[in-house]
């Protein structure tokens, strides 16, 4: 919102002052609504848009503070600056416990004015722009977003769904790379009542052990060499929200014991500092890797494990959940198209052929990534073969077209009298799609074959 144009309704009991308030308010660019009483003015914000409130704190019917209350009732976040009589500080004060932005004092000057009143539009602005991004945060990660019909997956969002209700409760996501572990770990943030605070995330993996602990804890002035100043670390910037540790698996003993004790204590520390902060948020783990073994092996605390394992929920593999393919590449599709600004109508037969029947070592980032290059590459049409990146080596039934293992050895039991040229190939065109789990494309690449042939056999045409 910009301070030139906006308006503001102006309630004083006095005329005199009224109008000089007025004028002073044309003056500065503003558009002015004038009462006289805040009877008056809640009848004028019932009919008129209001950007701010200027009040005088003193007038018949009801004052200054009681019309404060019944904006707040009734509108909501509308910036309120409170005029007060000169020494009346204490009025001052209570006004601004009951939700006014600032107070000006009579007699005031304009420049003072002015600036009070820039500063209330500017913040309602701020948090206006905030609240919508939050909206539009809470929309983006809604588990309703979470494209889905495999039963393994279902069952994880249902889990997610009610872990969120529970704001304090500590969650552990389990997974490989690419599943989508950060955005459910987001989807349980902005389903829950932490939703309105930070969601931090911080990949245990990714930065360097020995600044892994300033990184999350910070620091003061002289904890060592090369401190110089306070630094906030992501607990401090995290308060009241959601910290997701990603990659936990990954996190250095030393620094596991200090974790253990931010959870079960609900305080830490900054670096160089003994006094203690308290801890209030919510505490996400995620890791690709094996918990338990990684006990047994003494590579990870057998304590912090069992205290992060409160509500643990597993994520399944894209290869684990074929029947999404579909679903996210309509996803992914519909995102590219606006990004891109082309019309992208889809997958041939044989690119989603290929897409099923790969084994995604990446998952669905991998999938994602796929589809992006893929998307790039093609002209307005139909996203074929040749314009995937994908590694058929991967793939278990790809690897039968690689040189050692292309030979395809098919063993044919047939008596005499069944023995013909068209049982001997059905039996061919049989024996070959079991061999490729039933992929008509890639059992016809082996064939050397059209794969219409597949579906001429099925309606009983030879």
């Amino acid at each position: 919102m910009n301070t030139e144009g906006a308006t503001i309704l102006a309630v004083d009991d006095d005329d005199k002052c009224r109008l000089l308030l007025e004028l002073h308010l044309k003056i500065m660019g503003f558009n002015i609504l004038l009462a006289g009483n805040g009877v008056e003015a809640l009848e004028i914000l019932g009919n008129n848009h209001i950007d701010l409130i200027i009040s005088d704190q003193i007038m018949p019917k009801m004052d200054g503070i009681r019309l404060l209350k019944e904006v707040k009732l009734k509108y909501g976040d509308i910036p309120f600056i409170m005029i007060t009589a000169y020494g009346s500080v204490q009025k001052a004060v209570t006004s601004i416990k009951e939700g006014a932005y600032d107070y000006i004092q009579k007699p005031y000057k304009d420049d003072e004015l002015f600036a009070v009143i820039r500063r209330a539009l500017d913040h309602y602005r701020l948090s206006n722009e905030n609240r919508k991004l939050k909206g539009h945060l809470k929309e983006l990660y809604s588990f309703q977003n979470i494209v889905t019909k495999s039963p393994e997956m279902i069952k994880a969002l249902k889990l997610a769904e009610k872990v969120a209700a529970n704001p304090n409760t500590t969650v552990a996501l389990y997974g490989e790379s690419g599943t989508g572990k950060e955005i459910l770990a987001r989807a349980i943030h902005y389903g829950g009542a932490r939703m309105e605070n930070r969601f931090v995330a911080i990949n245990c993996a990714g930065i360097p052990s020995a600044l892994l602990e300033s990184e999350l804890f910070g620091y003061v002035k002289g904890a060592f060499t090369g401190a110089d100043r306070d630094k906030e670390g992501k607990l401090d910037l995290v308060q009241k929200g959601t910290l997701l540790l990603d990659e936990i698996g990954d996190m250095p003993l030393d620094l596991q014991t200090k974790l253990l004790r931010v959870l079960e204590e609900h305080t830490y520390e900054r670096l160089g500092s003994n006094k203690p902060v308290k801890a209030d948020f919510r505490v996400i783990t995620a890791t690709h890797r094996n918990i338990k073994e990684m006990v047994k092996n003494g590579k990870f605390r057998e304590d912090l494990y069992h205290r992060i394992n409160i509500f643990p929920i597993t994520l399944p593999s894209l290869r684990e959940r074929r029947e999404d393919i579909p679903l996210l590449v309509d996803y992914f599709l519909e995102q590219l198209r606006n990004e891109l600004g082309k019309p992208l109508p889809g997958l041939s037969q044989k690119a989603m052929d290929i897409f099923l029947s790969y084994n995604w070592p990446g998952n669905i980032r991998e999938l994602k990534n796929c589809l992006e290059r893929a998307a790039i590459l093609s002209q307005n049409e139909l996203i074929r073969p040749e314009h995937l990146t994908i590694d058929y080596g991967l793939s278990k039934e790809e690897k039968m077209l690689s040189d050692e293992k292309d030979k395809l050895q098919i063993r044919i039991d047939l008596s005499s009298k069944e023995t013909s040229l068209d049982t001997i190939v059905d039996n061919v065109l049989q024996k070959t799609l079991e061999k490729c789990n039933n992929n008509k494309s890639l059992a016809a690449d082996m064939l050397k074959i059209n794969r219409k042939i597949f579906y001429r056999r099925e309606k009983g045409m030879k």
